[in-house]
């Protein structure tokens, strides 16, 4: 007997009438978390945000930071930026981890 595991579905898959975000409103996101890491919970997050955003526009691009690794919740949930510019260009141009093709 084989064991299903159900996989949560995201927010935009869940929710029909879910917006996609334009690049300029999840940069902006991502760059208010930056500047307030550790500050706000998701809700004051979205009551905080410079512009209005609607809150199904403000969950897609909370599912999309924390997918990426850019942000992550603490046992409070609190919301923290973790993506680390400096250690991704380290990373970045260490010969041992360049991409390789598969060959066909």
């Amino acid at each position: 007997m084989e064991s299903q595991i159900k996989q949560k579905k995201s927010y935009m898959e869940s929710n029909e009438i879910a917006r996609s975000p334009t690049l300029q409103t999840v940069l902006m996101v991502e760059k208010f978390i930056d500047d307030h890491s550790g500050a706000y919970k998701k809700t004051e997050l979205f009551n905080n945000l410079p512009k209005k955003v609607m809150w199904q526009t403000f969950q897609v691009i909370m599912e999309y930071l924390e997918s990426v690794n850019k942000i992550a919740y603490d046992n409070e949930d609190y919301i923290v930026y973790i993506w680390s510019p400096e250690l991704g260009q380290k990373y970045k141009n260490r010969k041992d981890l360049e991409w390789k093709k598969k060959e066909k």
